[in-house]
């Protein structure tokens, strides 16, 4: 892969937080780096062109996800039918601000809104849903630790789609070559791209998403 950093999984796996809520990911001042996997058509226009075109729907809700392993979770190391092309989608740094700062949980959460018709006002109002999930480890098991992914939907995909990427990789071979290390056993020969948890820029963003307090470096070195 051309510009992604890739890391032993094990060697990070020791350094991630084991729990609470984090956005892991591969970022530097201008970008970060975002996964989606679709079918062959979609996937291959994307990578070829660097925008989302041929076969993406624009009127339908997106989900990214900043987690490698997540994704793979979710694609089945891009088995799944209709998810055999993984794409890594590097992203303006800001944009992915303006995503954090609009997104509402997609389900009430009393800590975070104040009733929950006001949280219902929010869901039909906001472009951005945020869940968090239980992040998995290579072969698909659950972890303490929760994974983020965001769902864009109306304005926020038109951008998404086409103004806020830097560029988009087709990395479906390197997830084929990696899946065969992904059981157990193999793990001391899997690689992964190299991933730290990520922090928002505005601290009442990070109240607002729930993202647990870490001592992790906010860095990718």
């Amino acid at each position: 892969m051309d510009a992604i950093k890739l890391s032993p999984y094990l060697e990070q796996a020791a350094q991630w937080p084991q729990k609470g809520q984090h956005i892991m990911a591969q970022y530097d001042e201008q970008s970060i780096i975002v996964y989606q996997a679709y079918k062959p058509s979609i996937g291959r226009f994307a990578a070829a062109h660097g925008y989302f075109g041929h076969g993406f729907k624009l009127g339908r809700m997106t989900w990214i996800k900043p987690n490698f392993l997540w994704m793979m979770f979710r694609c089945g190391w891009a088995q799944k039918t209709d998810q055999e092309t993984v794409l890594a989608i590097r992203l303006k740094r800001e944009a992915f601000e303006l995503i954090l700062a609009e997104a509402v949980h997609s389900s009430y959460q009393p800590q975070h809104y104040p009733t929950h018709a006001a949280w219902k006002q929010q869901v039909t109002t906001s472009d951005v849903r945020l869940q968090w999930d239980p992040d998995h480890d290579p072969e698909g098991e659950k972890t303490e630790r929760r994974a983020i992914q965001l769902g864009l939907r109306g304005d926020y995909v038109i951008s998404y789609a086409k103004e806020w990427i830097l560029e988009i990789e087709d990395i479906t071979e390197f997830v084929a070559t990696q899946r065969h290390h992904a059981n157990h056993a193999n793990w001391g020969n899997l690689l992964v791209p190299h991933e730290c948890v990520y922090t928002p820029s505005t601290p009442s963003v990070i109240e607002q998403l729930g993202i647990s307090s870490t001592i992790a470096p906010n860095v990718t070195s």
